[in-house]
């Protein structure tokens, strides 16, 4: 080669450019290691570049989750405001529906997702959820849930250790990509809106591809609110889905526009399609100490649930944690981590949890489908979520 460093420099630069303009394999490579904002960009630079990046988009389809625990840098937001919007611009797959917890004391005393006037606006300000939307791809899906306690597991790697928090501001998002196989529907009901249509359509009724249906009701100890939560509960108990969720403080995403502000109602997922699997156990008022809390998520294994892609949720009562394990913390988190070490755990601790046994296993089914046998009280619910 010559030894002029300008010609080497110009040489270099010209089979680098060849390769990049011609050579797909080492292209994708290259583009396996972009977040998919920049990913989609990149896409219109030239035919090969945007094949390749469809590719890859293909070969992405991964979960991703962003957590954070308090205090706050600044009164004006919750903490996972902030991590979120950073986060975000990182991840490998543009999400279609998300699934926010946070803590209810904080969501109560600070206006959160996004900075407000010092004059304190609404917690359910429609220009608060209007901000929190334009983190996320237009026609995203956004659930959002604040609750007495947050179960988490540190952002970073599936394998961080979880963490309950009873107390102190947490919170966290889960980011679902679109997903071949994988279906999920967002529902919204009040007193209102709930119709055997409206179930149907939300593909909880009269769907043989129903896996999985995350449920969260809130102001549910107003008058009426038992008895429209046994409209929703008594089609699922029928089914032979995993039927998993609480009862939650409030609701404030999506916006409600079909009850007038306090009414009951419900949110949820519902997760359709053959590439989905489940799992759940009880954790009832007799579970008391680690061995035995260790020993109940341990029959989870039974359903062979792959690791990858996998969540697991965790739904406490607020009567349980520390003070129902004589002042031990964190038993629950831990004995789901030492069972699945590589399985990132999110939850809520609630005022009511919804869910039995049900360990799907080729074609046997442990359940009991009593519609009762879905509510609890000082129980946890320990669930597996599989998708794709």
């Amino acid at each position: 080669m010559c030894e002029n460093p300008d010609f080497n420099l110009v040489f270099l630069d010209s089979k680098a450019s060849y390769v990049l303009s011609n050579v797909a394999e080492v292209v994708e490579r290259i583009l396996m290691f972009v977040p998919t904002k920049s990913l989609l960009r990149i896409a219109s630079v030239c035919r090969l570049w945007r094949n390749c990046a469809r590719r890859v988009l293909r070969t992405q389809q991964q979960l991703a989750c962003v957590s954070a625990r308090g205090p706050s840098s600044t009164e004006e937001v919750h903490a996972l405001c902030s991590i979120l919007a950073e986060e975000v611009e990182k991840v490998f797959l543009l999400p279609k529906t998300v699934l926010a917890m946070v803590d209810c004391e904080a969501f109560n005393g600070h206006t959160y997702w996004c900075r407000q006037s010092k004059a304190k606006r609404s917690r359910h300000s429609l220009d608060t959820v209007e901000k929190l939307e334009l983190l996320f791809p237009k026609g995203c899906s956004i659930m959002g849930i604040a609750t007495p306690g947050i179960v988490l597991t540190p952002s970073g790697s599936c394998s961080s250790h979880p963490q309950e928090y009873q107390e102190g501001e947490a919170g966290f998002a889960i980011m679902f990509p679109s997903i071949e196989g994988v279906h999920i529907k967002p529902f919204h009901f009040c007193n209102r809106s709930i119709s055997p249509t409206a179930l149907k359509e939300a593909g909880l009724v009269d769907n043989p591809e129903l896996r999985v249906v995350l449920l969260f009701v809130y102001e549910a100890y107003k008058c009426g609110g038992p008895r429209f939560l046994r409209q929703i509960l008594e089609p699922l108990a029928k089914s032979k889905a995993i039927i998993a969720g609480g009862l939650v403080e409030s609701v404030f995403s999506p916006t409600r526009r079909c009850c007038s502000q306090g009414a009951y109602g419900v949110v949820g997922l519902a997760l359709s399609g053959s590439k989905v699997q489940g799992a759940s156990v009880l954790l009832d008022q007799d579970i008391s100490n680690p061995k035995a809390a260790e020993a109940t998520i341990r029959r989870l294994k039974a359903a062979k649930i792959p690791e990858r892609n996998t969540l697991g949720f965790m739904f406490a009562c607020v009567g349980r944690g520390q003070s129902y394990y004589n002042n031990l913390m964190n038993v629950e988190a831990d004995a789901f981590h030492k069972v699945f070490p590589n399985t990132p755990l999110f939850g809520l601790f609630g005022n009511g949890e919804i869910g039995c046994d049900r360990i799907i296993k080729d074609d046997y089914t442990l359940c009991d489908n009593n519609t009762d046998s879905l509510q609890h009280q000082y129980t946890t619910v320990m669930t597996l979520v599989h998708l794709g």
